[in-house]
């Protein structure tokens, strides 16, 4: 176990506070708006979010990335949800980028990304997963033009990346949807999940919700079950793991070889919030599954080369690969403690969640330039091997964001207005 931080509650420090005490509740709600203030400078007026540096201004020298617009929309829709009324302008920025400056309108589907020098013309699972992601929360949200983006996106998504035979997601496509890639990949499917959860709440339909089941099922308690809960990431287009696949260039940003520690914990947390939706159909396989997923994760991933803080990947022995520290690993295992300790009362997960917190608060919470720095090397200090700049504050939000409400099945969901 973690040890037990011997302030815990101090005025000084409210994130070690109990979670749903009002001190360390306020701070939570401050760390949001802080990361707000940061990610909302991304707007572009010609369209679209901008990838951030590290001081938060816009790289020039980068496209507009789908899935960067996509996860800032995401994060308007749930500001305006709680009550923040200037970021209807924001969500509605994000919306129109993705009925204009993302949209393929000729052979339909969202580009990967637009830039200068033309667009990223692959159509990739990943980027649309976020889409309906995005519609979903615009939805929620009651943007004016929700419902037509999100009717376009389970559209395409149903037309192109939704699998009846396999029961998943595939994965990329060329722009003419002739050319589909032989490969199949467990982050786009996961992706995926949060995506469907979000449409299954704003709709309703419960065909969003089964698909959610079918893909956790077959990655969470088949694949990664079988592999000692280090779930591989890659496949053939049988499902076949393919445990090698870039071992030449381990540290992907996307796509690296092994098992990835943070998706372990996403998992957890995915899982979870199916069972919730699932209710007294859920299957009796998940709460272990999410159990064990979150603690081979800890075993494989925390202080796993003898310093604090979370490798990016293992092999699959569980030996580290990548020992960068990601942001975004973190922030997933502070939501999927705090997800565990939600379902179990279990105090071990409350302990882990108050940790996490710590840790991050002194190694990435970024006080003098503004969100969490995305990277730290082995010892902790700033890097940018895997990521450079600050382009996402998606994760750390949701993060600051899920202690603060009733246990959900999606972000959208929980705050989205009672639909009946």
């Amino acid at each position: 176990m973690p040890p037990s931080p011997d302030d815990r509650g101090t005025a000084d420090q409210p994130w070690l506070a109990e979670p749903e005490s009002p001190q360390h509740q306020a701070w939570l709600a401050s760390e949001r708006d802080r990361l707000w203030r940061f990610g909302v400078a991304a707007v572009l007026p010609e369209g679209g979010f901008g990838w951030l540096d590290d001081d938060g201004r816009v790289d020039p020298s980068r496209p507009v990335e789908a899935w960067v617009s996509c996860r800032m929309t995401h994060v308007a829709a749930l500001e305006l949800l709680a009550g923040r009324e200037d970021a209807a302008a924001v969500l509605d920025h994000g919306v129109r980028a993705l009925e204009a400056t993302l949209l393929d309108r000729e052979r339909d589907g969202w580009y990967a990304a637009v830039g200068g020098g033309g667009p990223v013309t692959d159509k990739r699972a990943y980027e649309h997963a976020f889409v309906l992601l995005a519609a979903a929360g615009a939805v929620a949200a009651g943007h004016p033009s929700g419902e037509r983006l999100l009717r376009h996106a389970q559209e395409v998504f149903d037309a192109h990346f939704w699998s009846d035979g396999e029961a998943m997601v595939v994965d990329v496509w060329d722009r003419d949807w002739e050319q589909l890639e032989q490969y199949r990949g467990a982050n786009a499917n996961m992706h995926s999940v949060e995506a469907l959860l979000a449409v299954h709440d704003v709709t309703g339909d419960r065909r969003w919700l089964d698909r959610a089941l079918s893909v956790t099922d077959r990655l969470v308690n088949q694949q990664a079950r079988s592999h000692g809960w280090l779930l591989p990431e890659h496949y053939t287009p049988a499902w076949e793991p393919m445990l090698d696949y870039n071992r030449e260039e381990p540290a992907h940003p996307f796509r690296p070889y092994g098992a990835t520690v943070g998706h372990l914990m996403e998992w957890a947390r995915l899982t979870l919030h199916v069972r919730t939706a699932l209710g007294s159909e859920a299957p009796d396989w998940m709460l272990d599954a999410a159990r064990n997923l979150f603690m081979v994760a800890v075993r494989a991933g925390w202080e796993a080369d003898g310093a604090e803080g979370f490798v990016y990947t293992t092999d699959f022995s569980g030996v580290p690969v990548v020992r960068a520290r990601l942001h975004w690993v973190v922030a997933e295992a502070i939501a999927a403690a705090y997800a565990l300790w939600d379902v179990t009362a279990d105090e071990g997960y409350r302990t882990w969640y108050t940790a996490w917190w710590d840790y991050a608060n002194r190694f990435l919470l970024d006080r003098d330039r503004g969100s969490w720095r995305h990277e730290l090397d082995e010892q902790n200090r700033p890097a940018a091997t895997v990521w450079q700049g600050k382009p996402d504050v998606y994760h750390a939000y949701q993060a600051a964001l899920l202690p603060s409400l009733d246990t959900i099945t999606s972000f959208a969901g929980a705050l989205a207005p009672h639909r009946g």
